[in-house]
């Protein structure tokens, strides 16, 4: 990924601009495969020697900070680097730079991990002001790495770097399944929506028929997009659904708040239409005002009200209802009168708050107050580990309620 400052006359290049003939340049990056008889990666002898050299070169000058390990609500190990290069260093009519780096597993035996990305610079002005922005990435697992990196530009300028990692669970997420085994070395998921493989479905347990309602909003409720982290949180915890062996059936309503609106929904279906939500989604501006919706005072307030007299009150049951979601701090919680015209609710229902910072809002918001209303359960989502344990209790508690549900049933036949 690339950003850079507005430029003289008002003109700002864009991270679509720099990705030009290479697609966004964040998701340009490549595996470079061996190929050959012995097996080797192909590449310029004069990229070899620098990145074999280990000594950081500035002919381009850059900084460049390692990114460290951290584990996603994906169970990966999400790691890279950032880049600065300052404008007047790209001055010209054109320009292309080449980012070549290798990551070398230390702990276990294993070949070095070749990467590359090649970015298209457009012209700029010679007393250009300002810095251009470059991100990177890979995924490993757990252990220690050691990366040489380098970038150059058409006149074979170089700028190289080299540092260690390391990718390490605290001691109380050692019961986590991380996604990549140590040592392996994978390129970041560029395609947060991809379809979802096959889960072999328990067969000893009574299938559990799950709703989940997801509210595709950011972190920060003043935001003019959906940030990629937030994103791949709200993702992560669908995919944890989706990848539960105990639930064969999935309905999915996925909604904005701000804009009122139902962006996608699936009923009844034996897995979940990751690629499809994820065109859905496209379609959110949360960036433009809307008249009408600006003329009713409280239409976030109305909307969220329909949805669970809708969703909740409707004539399906689920074995379980799940809300997820960032918090929805509303100027007119839902009414409760509205909440009792809803009746009895024969299933659990559930409010996976996706909330990275809870010492900044610590209340409780207008969906956990419904979801109180109800007798459900509440879990805030920081950390993985949250995710990890609020997905086995929902389970746990929606089997149980079912179990005692038929039970309840043969007795009384």
């Amino acid at each position: 990924m690339l950003r850079l400052p507005a430029l003289r006359g008002g003109r700002k290049l864009t991270a679509a601009v720099w990705g030009m003939g290479l697609a966004i340049s964040s998701y340009a990056q490549v595996v470079l495969a061996p190929s050959g008889p012995a097996g080797r990666v192909r590449i310029f002898n004069t990229d070899l020697a620098v990145l074999s050299l280990q000594e950081p070169r500035k002919d381009l000058p850059c900084t460049v900070i390692p990114v460290k390990p951290s584990l996603g609500f994906d169970l990966r190990f999400h790691s890279g680097y950032e880049v600065s290069v300052p404008l007047r260093e790209l001055a010209g009519s054109e320009n292309l730079l080449t980012i070549i780096f290798r990551v070398t597993p230390l702990d276990a035996p294993g070949e070095p991990v070749y990467f590359m990305q090649r970015v298209r610079v457009p012209p700029i002005e010679a007393d250009a002001k300002g810095d251009a922005y470059l991100q990177g990435g890979f995924d490993v697992g757990e252990g220690r790495y050691h990366v040489d990196w380098l970038m150059r530009d058409r006149t074979e300028r170089f700028c190289s770097y080299y540092w260690d990692v390391e990718a390490q669970l605290s001691p109380r997420d050692r019961d986590l399944a991380v996604a990549l085994p140590p040592g392996r070395i994978e390129p970041a998921d560029a395609e947060p929506f991809r379809e979802e493989p096959p889960v072999a479905r328990a067969q000893d347990q009574p299938p559990l028929n799950v709703k989940v309602l997801v509210n595709f909003a950011p972190q920060n409720a003043r935001a003019a997009t959906l940030q990629p982290l937030d994103i791949a949180a709200l993702v992560a915890i669908l995919r944890g659904i989706a990848r539960e062996p105990r639930i064969s059936k999935f309905s999915v309503i996925a909604f904005n708040l701000q804009e009122q609106r139902i962006l996608y929904r699936q009923d009844g279906a034996d897995r979940i239409d990751f690629p499809t939500l994820g065109e859905a989604l496209q379609s959110l501006n949360l960036g433009t005002i809307d008249l009408k919706r600006l003329a009713q005072k409280h239409g976030e307030t109305q909307f969220l009200t329909e949805l669970i007299q809708r969703e909740i009150g409707g004539e399906d049951r689920p074995d379980a209802l799940i809300f997820a979601g960032p918090k929805v701090m509303l100027e007119e919680n839902v009414p409760v009168e509205a909440l009792k015209e809803v009746g009895d609710v024969e299933y659990p229902v559930f409010y996976m708050n996706y909330n990275l910072n809870p010492q900044a809002n610590p209340w409780r918001d207008a969906i956990g107050r419904a979801v109180r209303f109800f007798r459900g359960y509440e879990y805030t989502i920081t950390r993985p580990r949250d995710l990890w344990i609020a997905l086995n209790d929902i389970v746990a508690r929606a089997l149980h309620f079912k179990n005692s549900r038929k039970a309840a049933g043969s007795g009384t036949q």
